[in-house]
């Protein structure tokens, strides 16, 4: 009888335990392609600015009450600007590149976020006094200035530190635009050492910290033969001397920063490489010590946080779309982004009410190089991405349907061959774009779907197609979803519409719908 009663004592601790647990934030925060994380705390609400690579709208911006669970709220920049690598024309495009890690910062009343871009050769500078309402003030100027972060110091002066290894400091003018002469210096010789002196990635991505008249700054290296590691310096005076050390070195989560929370606690946002959905935000505990952040518990990234827990990515940082639009709604919910510059001219919501019209305007032979490729980020650990077209404004040649963008991409899709409707699925795994299955369709209608498995970095995905929208049959073959550097994102569903022969044809997508499962056929 006494056994029986612990064996109950203990199983309702357990349970009580794990109940505790399930109700708190879970590492990764965000289950999805987010790197390069800023963050900023302005009151009771935190701000987060984050990469785009060659997605338009770019850098965007995304708040919290919690750490945990975010929301889209506006974009720095609809675009960069223009030339060939911006706009796919010529055989050219911006994959890899575009704008890389931002850092956002607020002072005295004003949010500040830059960026930089290789493909441009500028830093950019945008500012806005409310992040959801007001229009970006924007600022560039030359040379690009690598992972550059912006500093505020309490004596007014204002700094950008960046480059990768050797980092290096320079003055800013009082408004921003452009750097002080003779103001630029070495800040840290060899920011990497604390590591080793054998590395792979020398130190970048930097984000300099004041708490409590210290200066912090965070850098990410990688050590040849071990993973992806926080570094910390330390100095009681901008100029140095700065002293270094590993602040956290566990499954790869590194790059970002501190943040505080309104009672006092303190945290590090960082990301984590993984695989095809691509880099996904974590949140660790910093306690200190001896005025040293230490990040994590006993130097572990934890599953659990003290957090409130995720109420899930839908609708936040993904949503499905109806494409139905109230008067005064934007034309494009904020997940959407196009696949680098979009042709204004050949889309459209309001031609046919309820309908996204993606029309044609020039001759391509390459999906990745076709413009008006509509997108938004598949998520983990499992999501699903649906859509519906009307195919009767199709011209020969013509082809449209569903993607999974990154270089290996897969897609299914409907195209025009000899006056005929064919559905086919594609792959290019490789360097090999191959069609892995053809069928004949003989109707205007057709459904696609696509399913994704990150579990575990499973990183596979399946197509499949529908006459009714309701009995659905997989197409060609199941792809793998690689991480690939020339993208340097995350996949992402697409819908998508291009002429191989005749311009002028187009398709309407009914709605594109996303949930975070995938089906048991």
């Amino acid at each position: 009888m006494k056994l029986k009663y612990f064996f109950l004592v203990a199983l309702s601790f357990f349970s009580i335990k794990n109940q505790a647990q399930i109700n708190k934030a879970q590492n990764p925060i965000i289950f999805a392609d987010v790197p390069d994380a800023s963050m900023v705390r302005v009151g009771d609400t935190y701000y987060m600015s984050s990469t785009t690579m060659h997605l338009s709208p770019g850098l965007p911006i995304m708040k919290s009450k919690d750490l945990v669970n975010w929301e889209l709220i506006n974009y720095a920049y609809e675009t960069l600007g223009n030339n060939d690598e911006l706009d796919l024309e010529n055989g050219k495009n911006m994959y890899g590149r575009g704008s890389w890690a931002s850092s956002i910062r607020h002072h005295k009343g004003t949010f500040y976020v830059n960026t930089f871009s290789a493909t441009t050769g500028k830093t950019y500078i945008f500012s806005s006094k409310d992040l959801e309402k007001d229009a970006w003030q924007k600022i560039e100027f030359e040379p690009s200035y690598h992972d550059s972060n912006i500093f505020f110091d309490d004596d007014g002066k204002i700094y950008m530190i960046w480059a990768a290894g050797k980092l290096s400091i320079v003055e800013l003018k009082e408004d921003l635009s452009g750097i002080k002469k003779e103001t630029e210096r070495v800040l840290i010789e060899n920011a990497s050492a604390p590591a080793g002196d054998n590395i792979m990635l020398g130190a970048e991505g930097s984000q300099l910290f004041k708490v409590n008249g210290k200066y912090y700054l965070f850098n990410i290296t990688w050590p040849r033969g071990g993973m992806r590691t926080v570094i910390i310096h330390r100095a009681d005076n901008i100029n140095g001397p700065w002293e270094g050390r590993v602040g956290l070195q566990d499954l790869g989560v590194a790059q970002g920063g501190l943040i505080d929370t309104p009672d006092g606690r303190w945290f590090s946002y960082l990301f984590r490489d993984y695989g095809g959905v691509g880099r996904i935000p974590y949140i660790v505990p910093v306690k200190w010590e001896d005025g040293w952040p230490i990040l994590g518990e006993d130097g572990k990234v934890p599953q659990y946080l003290d957090l409130p827990e995720s109420k899930g990515l839908i609708p936040g940082i993904v949503h499905s779309d109806d494409f139905s639009r109230k008067k005064k709604e934007r034309d494009l919910p904020l997940v959407w982004q196009w696949n680098h510059n979009p042709d204004n001219a050949l889309w459209s919501l309001k031609e046919r009410k309820g309908f996204l019209r993606l029309k044609t305007g020039r001759i391509d032979t390459s999906f990745v190089q076709a413009k008006n490729t509509l997108t938004q980020r598949t998520i983990g650990p499992e999501s699903t991405g649906s859509t519906a077209l009307d195919l009767s404004k199709m011209k020969e040649g013509d082809f449209a349907g569903l993607c999974l963008l990154q270089k290996e991409f897969g897609l299914v899709g409907v195209k025009i061959d000899n006056g005929a409707k064919k559905i086919i699925m594609v792959s290019a795994a490789g360097d090999v774009v191959k069609e892995l299955e053809s069928v004949p369709l003989n109707q205007n209608n057709i459904y696609f779907k696509a399913e994704c498995n990150f579990r575990d970095k499973t990183d596979k995905a399946n197509f499949f197609y529908s006459l009714d929208g309701k009995s659905w049959t997989r197409i060609g073959e199941t792809i793998n979803m690689p991480y690939t550097l020339p993208h340097f994102m995350g996949y992402r569903f697409g819908l998508f519409n291009y002429a191989t022969k005749n311009v002028g044809g187009y398709v309407d997508f009914d709605y594109f719908h996303i949930n975070d499962q995938i089906s048991n056929h």
